[in-house]
């Protein structure tokens, strides 16, 4: 959230052509501190967002009213004593967690791996093994834990909307072997019965797609006036996209591989096929 704030805000001082000297001045502040604020390092005051708005000339009643929603969210979840607090150390899966814990819709694109949301203990645990980065034992269990506590947001009383787009090589790939495959495709399976669960596969067949290039997961808010958060993990970082306009394109590149894909009750019907035929 603090991203997307800092993001909008750098947007609009240049936009105005100023320079962060200057809007440290309309705050009393150093321009470090504006910096900061700029790349979501630090919270937002609702009296700096309003005297940054005055400053830039960003006038609409529904801007400045958005973006101080947006600084209220961001502080509510830096106050949240999140469980994950205390089974996670600091960084990027930490901070994907709190937001997806205040999410109320995830969509999520996956090339190789079923959706965490969507995974039994065993295929996360296999995963976590083929993870050099995971070699204590705890660790791993730690791990598969925290992947597990977070599928009960799909069966809170207002329950978490996902709607998973999964390459069939995710299917087909046996992370774990062929047993844990199959119970897998099965979970899998069960989970397209919730109403709150939308999952399509895009078959080998559909050929290239927008989506191509990596997977990503686009996290949405109650709030209208918040802002989808665009998360990316690849193999060595994990980014933030704090560009509206980025943003934008992701959930148009998403809705248009959704399209190509089949739908739920033919997908259901592809994943029960994948794990009848697979052997050991």
């Amino acid at each position: 959230m603090a991203r997307k704030l800092g993001s909008e805000l750098l947007r609009h001082r240049d936009r105005a052509g100023l320079t962060q000297p200057q809007a440290a001045a309309a705050l009393s502040a150093t321009a470090a501190k504006v910096a900061k604020m700029e790349r979501g390092w630090v919270p937002f005051r609702d009296p700096d967002v309003i005297a940054l708005c005055k400053l830039y000339e960003v006038d609409d009643p529904k801007t400045v009213d958005g973006l101080l929603r947006i600084a209220k969210l961001d502080r509510e979840r830096r106050k949240a004593k999140g469980w994950w607090k205390q089974s996670l150390d600091a960084g990027s899966l930490a901070e994907y967690i709190a937001m997806e814990d205040v999410a109320t819709r995830v969509r999520t694109w996956q090339l190789s791996l079923v959706p965490g949301l969507l995974q039994t203990a065993d295929y996360a645990r296999s995963l976590a093994v083929s993870d050099d980065v995971w070699e204590d034992p705890d660790d791993i269990e730690r791990i598969v834990s925290v992947r597990m506590k977070r599928q009960e947001r799909l069966h809170d009383e207002t329950p978490l909307l996902l709607h998973a787009v999964v390459w069939e090589a995710a299917l087909r790939q046996q992370i774990g072997g062929p047993g844990v495959m199959r119970a897998q495709l099965d979970h899998l399976r069960t989970m397209l019965e919730l109403p709150n669960v939308h999952v399509q596969v895009l078959p080998f067949r559909a050929g290239g797609h927008p989506c191509i290039t990596g997977p990503f997961n686009i996290i949405s808010f109650a709030d209208d006036q918040a802002l989808d958060v665009v998360h990316v993990d690849s193999i060595a970082s994990t980014v933030w996209v704090e560009s509206v306009a980025e943003g934008a394109t992701h959930c148009a590149f998403f809705d248009r591989t959704a399209r190509l894909s089949l739908a739920p009750h033919d997908s259901a019907k592809l994943i029960e096929t994948i794990g009848r035929e697979m052997h050991g």
